[in-house]
């Protein structure tokens, strides 16, 4: 099923895309919260940084550069300084800001996001609150032409128009009706995030439209509550509007497509844990333009849309999702586990995330030559010292190196995944050196754990590990249990097996 959806990926085309919408700049407040405030019952929030990211139309913008796509931008920003560093990003994204333009009559929309790590919520990070910037009323007459001028010269090359409404005032009848007349005279799809609201009729004559499943209920009437109500509405909303076919995004429940020719189908998520759904939709209108845009099927487009989203609900904010990413994904999903399995540059990137969400990282290592009882019980004591468990794995030299030639019995991608299997086991990463001593320096844990038979030897990496604040934590071994052990008695048995 997602060999497809790679090969599409791995020999995708890089098609030019439009992207036309409400253009924001957003800024995240980083912080921790230890206390109330003694003025009113709210938290306060002690801050530690802060970033700019472009927001709203920019989110699509921006996750299309990251898959390496030519992307031309058409909106407007204020006369002020949010709007040139927001003009600043995106051009340093690679994308084509000429039909960006500046409006004295409104500052750039702002959305300041404080983010807090609450002690109170296991360390995890949550917005505490929003703050926006905006006007919203509709654009001028004289810029409202500067970009349809804008379309008449650009559509023409394109190979597919997203359109991204927040309602926010750029998005005109006289806009919008310019976008589907020239769409649809030159062979080019439409494809809308549309706004919330009751009436889609401005929408008529796209190719698509990607309403979440609130928007749907509000724009059609119909509950959604099962396949039956997706079809329904999915229905009323391609024959209303005269769509290809409209893509409901319904969440945990996946997406839910539904064409003009009356086939339909529903892609189901894989679960996932999820961290903010901030841009989740954003990434699926980025990845249907990025797909379709290159010659494949909405259903395709859909099904890896469908990936790419649960990639971004895992991540902390609108933040972009590359091709590889989702490539990663897809592979990790036709290799089960293999996503545990990390080079040092792929750990490095998961324990960041882990260390923004102030989780603990605990480090052991070892050869786990036939997995055993002992071993189980190991594995479970270390990952009860923290929040995530990364083992390291002697490579196969490795072992020869410190258990003679006879050992390994199991090669070392085949232990990999055996760890990697393991409920307690976070992470897999091989090492070729006697000592994982460097490998440690590189991880940085925040707890270190070996064997109780390790408390006269000395354990290696203890040294950095304390300078730091670390811990380091010696296991108890489950007595007489051991591979060397299972090894003997197997070569000492006398009992002879016949097929």
């Amino acid at each position: 099923m997602y060999s497809r959806f790679i090969d599409i990926l791995t020999n995708i085309n890089k098609p030019n895309i439009l992207v036309i919408g409400d253009l924001m700049l957003d800024k995240y407040v980083w912080g921790e919260v230890k206390r109330i405030s003694p003025e009113a019952p709210i938290p306060v929030l002690s801050v530690t940084s802060e970033d700019i990211r472009p927001g709203g139309a920019g989110c699509v913008i921006n996750n299309l550069c990251h898959m390496g796509t030519k992307v031309y931008c058409a909106g407007t920003i204020g006369a002020d300084a949010e709007g040139r560093q927001l003009l600043n990003q995106l051009a340093k994204l690679g994308a084509e800001t000429s039909g960006i333009f500046e409006d004295a009559e409104r500052p750039t929309t702002v959305k300041v996001r404080m983010m807090g790590h609450l002690q109170t919520a296991g360390r995890g990070v949550q917005q505490l609150l929003r703050v926006d910037y905006e006007k919203t009323n509709p654009v001028p007459i004289n810029i409202e032409k500067k970009i349809i001028q804008y379309l008449d010269e650009k559509i023409p090359q394109l190979n597919v128009v997203l359109v991204s409404d927040m309602n926010k005032g750029l998005l005109s009848k006289e806009i919008l009706k310019a976008v589907v007349s020239l769409g649809k005279r030159h062979s080019i799809p439409v494809i809308v995030d549309p706004k919330l609201g009751e009436d889609y009729t401005c929408y008529a004559g796209v190719t698509a439209v990607t309403p979440n499943r609130h928007e749907t209920e509000l724009a059609t009437g119909v509950a959604i509550a099962g396949q039956e109500s997706l079809k329904t509405a999915g229905k009323k909303l391609v024959n209303k509007l005269g769509l290809q076919c409209a893509v409901i995004t319904i969440d945990k429940d996946g997406i839910f497509l539904y064409r003009n020719d009356e086939n339909y189908s529903l892609i189901p998520t894989v679960p996932k844990e999820v961290s903010d759904v901030t841009g989740a939709g954003d990434v699926v209108l980025s990845v249907l333009g990025f797909v379709t845009g290159s010659g494949y099927s909405f259903e395709d487009a859909a099904a890896i849309a469908n990936v790419a989203a649960g990639i971004e609900v895992g991540k902390i904010g609108a933040m972009p999702v590359s091709v590889q990413e989702i490539l990663k994904e897809l592979t990790d999903r036709e290799q089960p586990f293999a996503h545990k399995i990390l080079d040092i540059y792929g750990l490095s990137e998961r324990l960041n995330q882990c260390r923004m969400k102030r989780q603990k990282v605990v480090f052991t290592n070892g050869c786990f030559d036939i997995l055993h009882v002992g071993h189980i019980e190991y594995l479970k004591f270390s990952r009860r010292q923290g929040d995530v468990l990364v083992v390291g794995l002697n490579t196969d030299g490795s072992v020869r190196k410190l258990k003679g030639s006879n050992r390994p019995v199991v090669p070392e991608h085949e232990r990999a995944r055996l760890l990697a299997a393991m409920e307690d086991v976070d992470y897999v990463i091989l090492f070729d050196e006697q000592t994982p001593d460097e490998l440690i320096k590189k991880v940085k844990p925040d707890v270190l754990v070996k064997g109780e038979d390790w408390r006269d030897k000395g354990v290696v990496g203890s040294e950095f590990v304390e300078s730091y604040g670390g811990k380091v934590v010696l296991a108890p071994l489950v007595e007489g249990v051991s591979t060397t052990n299972i090894l003997s008695r197997i070569l000492n048995s006398k009992v002879v097996y016949s097929s």
